[in-house]
């Protein structure tokens, strides 16, 4: 599975804002964003005019960085997209949110997208009762989400089930702590996605 191996507090710097990579780390004194609040590198804060297509182009880089995918794959999500009834844009984002990754994530199994697509790919979840191992599978309303019956006795599993209960769910999913479960209660409209991405750019950055 290809992937971004490289440092994720440069991306938030390069976009200058919190992208919420590193989980917990994110939200401390050590923040990379609080630390150095401008770009990386020699130049970094120096000012700078953006062209449309260079605000198109972050717009695009910063969707693919908050949710961890690779251009090849993120441009077949936007064909999907493309393809579906409704505003691309919006269809693109709920594409992105309906990724397993992204619902382990957003059901408080991870702290960070990148640490639920790692136990993802480790076989620690079912979907609809059948353990998958693929981050991109796409849910659907309906659909429960589960730790693997094997892997309930994990510690790390059975600190999650202790902090669950302190993490904010959003609407479209439901959470079962107890039982270490989650259900797509409806896919997500725009207004339940929080995440801060102008998808109009990135439609007129593959509209070109």
């Amino acid at each position: 599975m290809a992937r971004y191996t490289g440092p994720v507090c440069r991306l938030c710097r390069r976009q200058g804002l919190k992208l919420f990579l590193k989980g917990e780390r994110c939200f401390g004194p050590k923040c990379a964003v609080e630390r150095r609040p401008f770009p990386p590198g020699q130049h970094g804060q120096r000012r700078r005019k953006f062209s449309e297509y260079a605000l198109q182009l972050r717009e695009k880089q910063k969707a693919r960085n908050i949710y961890g995918v690779l251009e090849r794959q993120f441009r077949r999500h936007f064909e999907d997209a493309e393809r579906l009834p409704g505003m691309t844009g919006h269809n693109l984002l709920r594409i992105l949110e309906s990724r397993l990754d992204n619902v382990v994530y957003r059901l408080g199994f991870a702290d960070s997208r990148n640490q639920s697509r790692q136990i993802v790919r480790h076989g620690h979840f079912t979907l609809n009762g059948r353990r998958t191992d693929i981050p991109s599978a796409r849910v659907k309303a309906g659909d429960v989400i589960a730790v693997h019956p094997i892997s309930r006795d994990n510690e790390y599993f059975q600190t999650v089930r202790e902090t669950m209960t302190r993490k904010s769910v959003p609407g479209w999913l439901s959470v079962d702590p107890q039982n270490l479960a989650g259900r797509v209660m409806a896919l997500p409209n725009r207004e339940d996605i929080e995440t801060q991405v102008n998808e109009a750019l990135v439609v007129e950055y593959y509209s070109r």
